[in-house]
């Protein structure tokens, strides 16, 4: 007997969609086909292609729902369709292998029927994909902290965005942070920008000691915001806009006005209230892009803190040891030196 399955349509195409019934968010019942919808529904389609499309991205599955196992698919699978194309990436080990690249929402409704749940776009786009094209910075609460606290972090990361030529963007991460981007000119490397990022994170940090931290490990940041600066190297991603996250309530991360976020509650931005919503506000990222700017300032900032005795900060475990890095030993467990006080760097 032919497996349950439906055509959705598409724009111009037909997308079949296998095992529409399948519930992927158990606690509201939301289906597989549902998600589907989500993703090709007039208004959602275009944006989250405004905001994701053109880009390298990793896709998030989850065969059998949010609470069963996941996996991330980075590479082209075999009988993907003739509109879903790939392009060749650079990843840390300097191994290089082609990334998939969705271009149109026929593309994202068939992720979604390969299960996907959170699309994690790259912050470059598809033909220069060594060259961020955005600056992206993750404000995440620390335990003791909400989303509410990482608010005036972001009007104020804003400001300092703004004082380096920048035009900062905010969206809700879908979970408890935010994530605040700005468009830039693709012409320099991610390390350029992690970079720029750290001396953004240094200067917010420098204006809000008490409520932002940049430290890395985790039993130094205390009940603070912390600056993922991490977010910005290659091959590190942030769920895209106006994807889902897999959380029980089917919350998105959602694009806001500056003027909504001090109001703002992260768990009313779902796949089931999105549709309305940018029906009814637009989309707040529709400009995003228009007027990218430079990270020259942020960067000359780092180069400044550099001459000052502040080098530079540890990178992700997985990656390969980086020029100037601090060891990567979690401070409480760094050996104290044979002689004088205190531990080791």
């Amino acid at each position: 007997m032919a497996s349950e399955a439906v055509m959705l349509t598409v724009g111009e195409r037909e997308v079949r969609v296998s095992s529409p019934s399948r519930v992927l968010w158990p606690e509201l019942g939301i289906t597989k086909l549902d998600l589907a919808k989500y993703l090709s529904e007039e208004r959602v389609g275009p944006a989250f292609i405004a905001a994701n499309g053109d880009r390298p991205v990793s896709l998030q599955r989850f065969p059998g729902g949010i609470d069963g196992e996941q996996f991330f698919s980075k590479n082209p699978p075999k009988g993907a369709p003739d509109y879903v194309r790939s392009v060749s990436v650079v990843y840390p080990s300097a191994r290089t292998h082609p990334q998939l690249v969705l271009d149109e929402p026929a593309a994202v409704v068939w992720a979604a029927q390969m299960n996907t749940v959170v699309f994690h776009p790259w912050p470059s786009r598809a033909a220069n994909t060594d060259n961020p094209d955005q600056l992206r910075i993750d404000l995440d609460p620390q335990p003791g902290t909400d989303f509410h606290d990482a608010i005036p972090a972001a009007l104020e990361l804003r400001k300092v965005l703004e004082e380096a030529g920048l035009e900062a963007f905010v969206k809700t991460s879908g979970n408890r942070g935010l994530h605040v981007f700005a468009p830039i000119e693709p012409t320099r490397e991610f390390l350029d920008v992690r970079h720029a990022v750290i001396g953004a994170a240094r200067e917010l940090e420098r204006r809000m000691p008490r409520e932002v931290t940049t430290n890395w490990w985790k039993e130094e940041r205390g009940e603070r915001i912390f600056v993922d600066f991490n977010q910005a190297n290659r091959d590190r991603t942030m769920a895209g806009a106006y994807s889902p996250r897999a959380l029980p309530t089917a919350t998105v991360s959602c694009p806001l006005e500056w003027s909504e976020l001090e109001n703002a509650d992260p768990t009313a931005f779902t796949v089931l209230t999105i549709p309305d919503r940018l029906a009814t506000t637009g989309d707040p990222w529709a400009r995003f892009g228009d007027k990218p700017g430079t990270i020259d300032v942020l960067h000359g900032w780092w180069e400044r803190d550099l001459a000052n005795g502040l080098g530079e900060l540890p990178f992700p475990p997985d990656y390969p040891k980086m020029p100037g890095e601090p060891p990567r030993v979690q401070p409480s467990r760094a050996k104290a030196p044979s002689t004088g006080s205190g531990t080791a760097d």
